[in-house]
């Protein structure tokens, strides 16, 4: 039976197939991972076998940080779970387009619950680097979407994984194709990674400083400015259609790789903006998102309002947003502790503002600006690269897989 391509017509020597298909021509399968009552929670442990869950798939990488981990004991029991390099790992519910190649580094981990495995087998025929960027084309994705079981939460299985269409150009472009988009995302991981030792020197560089420092206890009301926001009516068009402001909820932090917010998913117009009490915050701008869940935090790199479900704090050159972001690292425990409320927990203003804050003496202060300053503009740096990188490979990514654009 033909299989009709998703990505439009194709060079001649281009096969259009199945994902279930490629599998099972190289001795392969796709299989979800072990259900609940195989693994109870009871089970994890803190050193053992990493656990891929669906929160620990990125941009088609495994992002370890957090990663749940079971025995050996349990990863032997479990062994036709376990992945192998080259293998590809889907969630199954919520996020379903998000999907992850394993590498050398994963080999043996566990595919956890609430995953999908695909593998190749021994397949001369498939690179699966191609195949995990063929897999992330739009068209694919929106085609997984599309075929998805239920309304409210989409869920994914292995059939109709199985039914995917997939496109299969000769092994030798395969290869070119995923050398090129693979230069672009090993450059962005590079900088993933610098930023994650980036902050953590910067974290060290806090508290290290701040520890032995002389200074005084303030009330963090009365050094820096604690403001929150709201949204526009969503009924009235005039305060969305055609918006150019920029318009934050925690939604857009929630998938920050490093504390820096430079874009939001949201724009209002200057009349919605008028219609938030807490008007246009300034770049700088510390947010923390306050309820469900609270606790992501992001710097703003743009001009923004917020919604309500944001802390916003305007800081000063006494009291500079990079001290005040690792102070609410360091004290998260206790403004979780100060949250109230019966269907989610929420920190209040009038609970936040009085929390007492440590202040160092202005010459320790602006000593910690001095050296973590250059540490988080490298940051912001990276992430602004990485953000043209992906922005390159997602323009490239659909011409190559069409053979637009040819390569050798």
């Amino acid at each position: 039976m033909a299989i009709e391509s998703l990505l439009g017509d194709l060079p001649a020597n281009w096969e259009t197939t199945t994902l279930g298909e490629i599998c099972q021509r190289g001795g392969g399968s796709i299989q979800t991972g072990p259900f609940g009552s195989q693994l109870h929670a009871s089970d994890y442990v803190e050193v053992g076998i990493p656990s891929i869950m669906p929160q620990n798939i990125g941009d088609n990488r495994v992002v370890p940080d957090g990663i749940a981990r079971i025995t050996e004991k349990d990863a032997k029991r479990l062994g036709r779970y376990l992945v192998k390099n080259g293998d590809i790992v889907y969630s199954r519910r919520g996020d379903i387009e998000r999907r992850a190649l394993i590498t050398k580094k994963e080999d043996g981990w566990l595919c956890g619950t609430g995953c999908l495995r695909v593998r190749f087998g021994a397949s001369d025929f498939i690179d699966p680097q191609y195949a995990s960027f063929y897999l992330g084309d739009l068209s694919v994705r929106e085609w997984i979407v599309r075929h998805a079981i239920g309304a409210t939460m989409p869920n994914l299985n292995t059939s109709i994984l199985s039914a995917l269409p997939f496109v299969v150009p000769p092994l030798s472009e395969q290869r070119a194709i995923a050398g090129i988009l693979g230069a672009l995302d090993d450059k962005i991981e590079v900088n993933r990674r610098m930023n994650i030792t980036l902050e953590a020197m910067a974290r060290a560089v806090f508290t290290e400083m701040v520890k032995d420092a002389e200074g005084k206890e303030k009330i963090i009301g009365d050094v820096v400015t604690v403001v929150g926001g709201s949204t526009p009516s969503t009924t009235n068009p005039v305060f969305w259609n055609d918006g150019d402001i920029h318009w934050a909820t925690p939604k857009d932090l929630a998938p920050l790789q490093s504390p820096f917010l430079l874009e939001t998913n949201s724009w209002i117009t200057e009349l919605g903006l008028q219609d938030i009490s807490s008007g246009l915050l300034p770049v700088g701008t510390v947010l923390l998102s306050s309820r469900a869940p609270i606790g992501y935090l992001a710097i703003t790199q743009i001009p923004t309002a917020i919604n309500q479900g944001f802390i916003a704090i305007k800081c000063t050159e006494a009291v500079p947003n990079y001290f005040v972001l690792n102070w609410l690292k360091e004290n998260m425990e206790e403004i979780i502790g100060r949250a109230n409320g019966t269907t989610f927990l929420e920190i209040s203003k009038s609970n936040f503002r009085p929390m007492k804050m440590f202040v160092p003496s202005p010459e320790r202060m602006k000593e910690f600006v001095e050296v973590v300053e250059p540490m988080y503009k490298k940051v912001v740096a990276n992430l602004k690269e990485s953000r043209t990188l992906a922005s390159l490979r997602d323009s490239l990514l659909p011409r190559l897989m069409r053979g637009e654009v040819r390569v050798k």
